[in-house]
C-alpha cells in the first residue's frame, strides 16, 4: 500500500548552467521588497491620511487592501506556475509589483492609491513562493539548506 519514495537522484536533478549564487540574491531581494512593502506603509499612514484627506481609520485600508490581495493570490500560485512556468510567472509578478509600486507613489487620490495597492498585492503575492521554488530549482540538494538560510537572512534582515 505504500508508494516507493523518490530516489535522491530524482530529487537532485541536473541544474541549469548558471551559477545559483547569481540567482539567489535576485530572488531574495525581490522577496525582501515584498516583505518590506507589506509593513513599511505603517509608518506613512498618518501622512497618507493627511495628504489624501482621509481619516487614520480609512488610511489603514492602504495596508489592508494590499494584504487581502496578497492573500488571494497565494493559493493560486501553483496553478499559475503550471500555466505560465516558474520563471515567466515570477518575472510577471516582479513587473506588476514594480510598476504598481511606482503608480502607488504617483497616485493623485486615495481611491487610485487603493486600487494600485490591490494590484501591488496581486503582484507581490507571487514573489515569496516563486522565489523559494526558484531557489530550490537552482541549488543541488546538498546545498539547499545553506541557500535557504542565506535567502531567509536576506528576506528578514535586508
Amino acid at each position: 500500500m505504500s508508494a516507493a519514495a523518490p530516489s535522491v537522484a530524482l530529487l537532485d536533478a541536473p541544474r541549469p548552467a548558471i551559477n545559483p549564487w547569481i540567482v539567489a540574491p535576485i530572488v531574495a531581494i525581490a522577496a525582501f521588497m515584498e516583505v518590506l512593502d507589506t509593513t513599511i506603509v505603517n509608518v506613512a499612514l498618518p501622512h497618507i491620511a493627511g495628504s489624501m484627506s482621509t481619516t487614520i481609520d480609512q488610511s489603514t485600508w492602504v495596508l489592508t487592501s494590499y494584504l487581502l490581495a496578497n492573500a488571494i493570490v497565494l493559493p493560486l500560485n501553483g496553478f499559475m506556475v503550471s500555466v505560465f512556468g516558474r520563471k515567466r510567472y515570477f518575472m510577471g509578478c516582479m513587473a506588476v509589483f514594480t510598476v504598481s509600486s511606482l503608480l502607488c507613489g504617483l497616485a493623485p487620490s486615495y481611491p487610485i492609491l487603493l486600487v494600485m495597492r490591490v494590484i501591488q498585492g496581486l503582484g507581490g503575492g507571487g514573489l515569496q513562493p516563486g522565489a523559494q521554488s526558484i531557489m530550490r530549482d537552482s541549488f543541488p540538494l546538498k546545498r539547499i539548506g545553506t541557500a535557504m538560510a542565506v535567502y531567509g537572512i536576506v528576506v528578514v534582515v535586508g
